[in-house]
């Protein structure tokens, strides 16, 4: 069995699920690899059973994932970015010890992605993945942050582009800028998918229309404008029910604000029971790469709402399988949700449009197979 070495900024932590390497990793095992992962954090729950290899602790998970975490030291929003100290030199110590087939570094800018550098260095060859360009498409909010990663980003992660053998993107970039980078001619699009197996079964019969938010309170997500578009209709419906699940951090602004007319669940683990009580479904992030929210969304037939910023455009047909709107525009958004309670004829043929382009385009079938040709192609150019 062929092994997949894939460095991840996360795995699997409160405040910072990278849910695409979770994913991933469930994908590329299911057609035959065996994947290692390596990232940062800590993995507190294995006291008695784990490893010790330097600073990282290692989980066995199955016979075909292995988990290594390098502690890190983490900055909240509206960084969210984690340092780990060495880490890079752990990844060039792990590639020597098991000698991967395959290298995949998933995401830009992280620190755990400067690994490309090191690696390639070394001579070793590192399929880039990403669902953003951070600094260039994907922004965060802030005018301080906004500028220091455009500084990131036309230096190191532009280095970490030109260092990748292949550089695969989630959704499709401008090929304007792929050009100005001088990466054209080693990217392509697959998208990370979704199995459609786990969701799409409807049993919302609350007699209410609930509409749901799913990720963690942060900045870059436009939870505020969300709440701040949905709360007066809550006010004034009383078949309406809003929701917001997901990790925030204890005492956040907006709970205190909102939680008189709005539900906040926090992490929950079933989230396809969610989404099947779910008729609209709403993400107004200011930035957003490939949205897995998104797609369980779609993929559970909700009526969905999404900003129209990156790879949201790419899921949804604006007014077929779902309504896109400007950016922080609250208004847009309200009215949105607004007709969608209004009409129930307009929701359940979105959530079957949204539900149809899924099982086309991004189920795992699809995805695999083009996954497993990228593979079996870099395997034999070595």
């Amino acid at each position: 069995m062929k092994t997949i070495l894939l460095i991840s900024p996360y795995w699997k932590e409160d405040h910072r699920w990278m849910v695409s390497s979770v994913k991933l990793a469930e994908l590329w095992q299911r057609i035959g690899f065996r994947v290692v992962v390596v990232c940062m954090g800590k993995n507190e729950q294995l006291a008695g059973s784990k490893e010790q290899l330097g600073k990282a602790s290692i989980e066995q998970v199955s016979g075909t994932l292995e988990i290594h975490r390098v502690p890190d030291f983490f900055i909240p929003d509206p960084w969210n970015y984690g340092i780990a100290f060495g880490f890079s030199g752990y990844a060039v110590k792990l590639v020597k010890s098991i000698k991967p087939d395959i290298v995949v570094v998933n995401k830009l800018l992280f620190w755990s992605s400067l690994s490309t550098i090191a690696l390639r260095l070394r001579g070793v060859r590192v399929i880039q993945i990403t669902d953003a360009l951070v600094g260039m498409t994907w922004w965060p909010r802030g005018f301080i942050p906004k500028v220091c990663a455009a500084i990131y980003a036309w230096t190191l992660g532009w280095l970490e582009l030109l260092c990748a053998e292949r550089v695969v993107f989630f959704h499709p970039q401008s090929e304007k800028l792929l050009k100005r980078l001088g990466i054209a001619g080693k990217c392509e699009v697959i998208p990370t998918g979704i199995d459609p197996s786990t969701f799409g079964t409807r049993a919302n019969e609350s007699g209410k229309v609930t509409v749901t938010y799913v990720g963690r309170l942060e900045s870059i997500k436009g939870v505020d404008d969300f709440l701040a578009a949905v709360s007066p209709i809550v006010k004034s419906h009383s078949e309406v029910r809003a929701q917001v699940v997901g990790w925030y951090k204890e005492g956040h602004p907006l709970v205190a604000k909102y939680e008189r007319d709005v539900t906040f669940t926090g992490l929950q683990s079933d989230i396809p029971g969610i989404l099947s009580k779910t008729d609209i479904f709403v993400l107004p992030s200011h930035s957003e790469g490939l949205s897995n929210a998104l797609m369980e969304a779609m993929a559970s037939s909700c009526a969905c709402i999404a900003s129209d910023v990156g790879g949201n455009r790419f899921l949804i047909q604006n007014g077929i399988s779902g309504f896109l709107f400007p950016a922080g525009d609250r208004e847009a958004l309200r009215s949105h949700i607004q007709r969608l309670i209004e009409d129930p004829i307009k929701r359940q043929s979105m959530g079957m449009a949204a539900r149809e382009r899924i099982e086309k385009l991004f189920s795992w079938d699809i995805v695999g197979e083009q996954y497993d040709q990228l593979f079996q192609k870099f395997i034999t150019q070595k």
